[in-house]
């Protein structure tokens, strides 16, 4: 492989726990915030032990007609066990935007290594 872009892998997030899926809105006013959603494992839990977890979830915006997506957060799950403590890997955040695009998210998992999705949106007024 030449490019980090082939070691990502998707899949139908209705049947593989891998694939973040992301909740949003299909359409938005422009300026006006609005709810994102990304969880990996929404239909198929995925596991959350010491083995076998998810690291972190990305999520980038990528305007029309841009070549530079802005990254909008990182998500690092950090306990997987630990004191009885877990993290789930599901994140939720408050977006605007001006322009229509894509929101596209990353995942790691730390056997089977990166995902990603993304889902249009459209920005009207």
């Amino acid at each position: 492989m030449s490019k980090i872009t082939e070691l990502f892998q998707t899949a139908d997030w209705k049947n593989e726990k891998h694939v973040p899926v992301i909740t949003a809105p299909e359409k938005v006013k422009k300026d006006e915030e609005f709810q994102v959603d990304v969880a990996v494992g929404k239909e198929i839990a995925h596991p959350n032990t010491m083995e076998h977890h998810i690291v972190w979830i990305k999520l980038y915006y990528l305007a029309k007609d841009s070549k530079q997506a802005v990254e909008l957060g990182e998500y690092r799950f950090a306990a997987h066990g630990e004191g009885d403590a877990f993290t789930e890997p599901k994140i939720s955040t408050s977006v605007k935007l001006n322009t229509c695009g894509k929101l596209i998210s990353t995942s790691y998992c730390n056997i089977h290594g990166l995902w990603t999705s993304e889902v249009d949106v459209q920005v009207e007024g």
